[in-house]
């Protein structure tokens, strides 16, 4: 517990800075595009990492690659401003692998398909999703302050949720939510964390988010709080898969980037396209 939370005392001031310094000073943007990259970087590996426990031999140079290409895409807005060019990159980086690894399998195409299939996962699992939180922080330049309210509603929301969830999980949990994926989640903890998600937007709205109303900012944090527990079982699935507990042990008391980013991938599109959509 005190190794987490002196980790967390670490992280959290880098990562606020990150998401509140360009109120002040613009070019401070590239500080949380930096960070979110590493973290991509990271989570990739420890995602490859996973899959090499299973022998599951994925090319992970190609990967790389492909991730990094995206997340090019991703600095420059690629969603909105040119998704075509998203497209094609995500089109050349299938023909790239399918190409280089019909070659690098020529002595046993039996465990093809499987490489293939878990360096593309990778991919669009970490880097692309991923690369949404990115979007987020340079796509609604024509107001830096949206993309900064966007950011900070999003990673209270999660918090919250996530403290909600593991508080309310050990003071009362009693059922079990999904034993034989992650046997420490409990229907008590979903409850709480949902609950805490939407005390966290309400907070974001009062204090700072006032273009996102109640009636939208408290709903969307509960989509967001439940799609980051879906997110969270299915990274556990992968471990479990793996036999392991943590993606990696980089982050004391919280395993590795992945084990933080779950929560974070699956809500970030989402959110991104709301905004997109709404503001």
């Amino acid at each position: 517990m005190k190794t987490r939370i002196l980790t967390a005392a670490i992280a959290l001031p880098i990562l606020i800075a990150a998401i509140i310094l360009p109120l002040w000073w613009r070019e401070s943007v590239w500080l949380f595009v930096t960070l979110t990259a590493f973290a991509i970087a990271a989570g990739l590996f420890e995602f490859y990492s996973l899959t090499k426990k299973l022998e599951l031999k994925a090319d992970a140079s190609i990967g790389y690659l492909g991730a990094a290409a995206l997340f090019i895409g991703f600095v420059f807005d690629a969603p909105t401003k040119a998704p075509e060019l998203l497209l094609l990159t995500l089109a050349l980086f299938l023909i790239v692998l399918l190409v280089t690894q019909t070659f690098r399998f020529q002595k046993d195409f039996s465990k093809m398909l499987t490489g293939v299939g878990v360096t593309l996962l990778g991919v669009l699992y970490v880097a692309f999703l991923g690369g949404f939180l990115v979007a987020m922080r340079v796509g609604f330049e024509s107001g830096v302050n949206l993309s900064t309210k966007l950011l900070g509603y999003f990673f209270i929301v999660i918090f919250m949720s996530d403290t909600g969830a593991y508080y309310v999980g050990r003071a009362f949990g009693k059922h079990k939510l999904a034993p034989a994926i992650s046997p420490g989640k409990t229907v008590e903890g979903l409850i709480g964390g949902l609950l805490a998600a939407a005390a966290g937007a309400a907070i974001a709205t009062a204090t700072f988010f006032l273009e996102l109303p109640f009636q939208f900012s408290i709903p969307l944090a509960i989509v967001l709080a439940a799609v980051g527990v879906l997110g969270d079982l299915a990274e556990s699935s992968m471990k479990r898969g793996s036999k392991t507990k943590d993606a990696a042990s980089i982050l004391p008391g919280h395993g590795g980037f992945l084990d933080r980013l779950d929560s974070l991938l699956f809500g970030a599109p989402i959110l991104y396209y709301f905004a997109r959509f709404y503001f």
